[in-house]
């Protein structure tokens, strides 16, 4: 069957929802308000200038009465949209606040957007997209250290395996690890979304470019939500407005590394004023990016060590699905001690160190010191950090 068919309203209806969400002055609230007085949005824009003003000040219920620039444009876009969506791509559809299939998870929240744009496997679009209470935030920072990027990937996969939704924005770094973590654990069954990129531009884009790869795999596997119109760029303010849907959509948010000024901590605040968990996960007190998480820490967030950790706080039973190894699920991010564990490694610990403080801790001479960094960070086991700082990066 045509994917089209996906698409949760006809026509008119699509228009009509256009036309709310362009008009000048209507923000999600207005919106609401005119809806719940008045029904579905045409019959909005059949009332009169002093019907609407029960609902909305004089100049919001003039601008009502007008077509706004560019609408009659984007209906055409976005029908053809949905409408040239393929049997051997992903489906498309647009949900409304009205639709069944609008999460309930993000309807409990303060601002709602009106509309979700979505892309994804047919079977998950057909019916119900968003399990609400298997649905886990996982964001950071843009810049992460090797372990942190690690982290995000290994604790992602371990609890997409253990049957959560991951959920991220698709940015770089800590958003993109993951993504791939959830992407690892997916499975073939196509009953449940491995990923959900929730996205800051419309869904005729892709943002970062460097992402285009991942964000196709992940409409294979999982969702990519906006609530923004095709052809929305990449503007910097609907980044921080998306993030809501993140942590709106979960039962909690992890934040594995964040800068005291990351847009992260918004959507941990945001999950917290939504009444959801918020975990984060320790790191060195010399890393820049740890300080984020430790901040949360200190205001409530729950301190998390292992995906057992999350899986216990949110009560969900630590099962796997087959084919993902057992250890994903717990004593994540950690290295389980060897018999004789490299002297290179002991020496580092888990803390950048540079390559004076090595010498002095490990006694070799730079020459063979430099050898035994090099072997480490071929085997993945060691990172070259900016500054000329080495790291440890523990495997899962």
């Amino acid at each position: 069957p045509c994917r089209a068919v996906l698409a949760s309203m006809d026509h008119d209806e699509l228009g009509a929802w256009l036309r709310l969400t362009l008009t000048p002055g209507i923000g999600n609230g207005a919106a609401r308000r005119l809806l719940a007085r008045f029904g579905l949005p045409q019959s909005i824009f059949q009332q009169t200038e002093a019907a609407l003003q029960l609902c909305v000040p004089a100049a919001q219920a003039k601008a009502l009465r007008e077509i706004p620039q560019g609408w009659e444009a984007l209906w055409q876009t976005t029908a053809q949209w949905l409408a040239n969506a393929t049997p051997q791509g992903p489906a498309r559809a647009i949900v409304s606040l009205g639709d069944l299939r609008y999460p309930q998870a993000l309807l409990d929240t303060e601002d709602p957007p009106l509309l979700l744009y979505l892309m994804g496997p047919a079977l998950l679009l057909e019916h119900q997209p968003f399990p609400s209470d298997r649905c886990l935030a996982v964001v950071g920072s843009r810049n992460p250290t090797a372990q942190g990027a690690e982290n995000a990937r290994l604790f992602a996969r371990a609890l997409c395996g253990a049957g959560l939704t991951i959920v991220s924005g698709l940015a770089l770094g800590v958003d993109a690890a993951a993504h791939e973590g959830a992407l690892e654990a997916a499975t073939s069954a196509g009953t449940m979304a491995a990923t959900i990129a929730v996205v800051g531009t419309g869904l005729d884009r892709v943002y970062p470019r460097k992402n285009l790869d991942l964000a196709h795999r992940i409409a294979a596997h999982g969702l990519i939500v906006s609530e923004y119109p095709l052809g929305t760029p990449p503007l910097p303010g609907n980044f921080p407005k998306r993030n809501r849907i993140i942590s709106g959509l979960s039962q909690g948010t992890l934040v594995v590394e964040a800068a005291l000024a990351s847009g992260s901590l918004i959507t941990a605040r945001m999950a917290a004023e939504q009444g959801r968990e918020v975990f984060a996960i320790p790191g060195s007190i010399h890393a820049p990016q740890s300080r984020g998480c430790h901040a949360l820490i200190r205001q409530g967030a729950k301190l998390v060590e292992s995906a057992q950790d999350v899986l216990e706080e949110l009560k969900i039973p630590a099962t796997t699905v087959p084919g993902l190894p057992q250890e994903g699920v717990s004593a994540v991010g950690t290295t389980a001690p060897d018999k004789a564990e490299d002297p290179v490694l002991a020496a580092l610990g888990y803390d950048p160190m540079g390559l004076d403080a090595l010498i002095a801790r490990t006694g070799m001479d730079a020459s063979m010191l430099q050898v035994a960094l090099l072997e480490l960070e071929l085997d993945g086991r060691v990172a070259r950090l900016p500054g000329g700082l080495f790291q440890r990066v523990g495997r899962g």
